[in-house]
């Protein structure tokens, strides 16, 4: 099986990709988590915001590290996080 894109991020068809090296971090303080199952909550709440590329719960430090091609929407997150029983309370210094 072979890719379509090339090294340089271009493809076959002529159209160039956007690369994760681009990307930004953004870090979020989160209340109310304490387990695993807060773990993965949060990640998939977060994750299937448009725009977010990867996400990192650490549970124990109440912070939420997210990658993304542009500013991550605050709104956006803090409801996904909210929907999923949580609260932003802002982003980490």
């Amino acid at each position: 099986m072979s890719s379509c894109c090339t090294s340089d991020g271009s493809c076959s068809t002529g159209t160039t990709t956007e690369t994760i090296t681009e990307a930004r971090t953004t870090v979020y303080q989160v209340t109310g988590m304490t387990c695993g199952h807060c773990e993965s909550s949060v990640s998939k709440a977060v994750g299937d915001v448009d725009g977010v590329l990867s996400v990192d719960v650490d549970v124990k430090a109440g912070l939420v590290t997210l990658r993304s091609l542009a500013d991550p929407d605050d709104a956006l997150i803090a409801k996904a996080v909210d929907e999923a029983g949580y609260e932003v309370t802002g982003r980490a210094a």
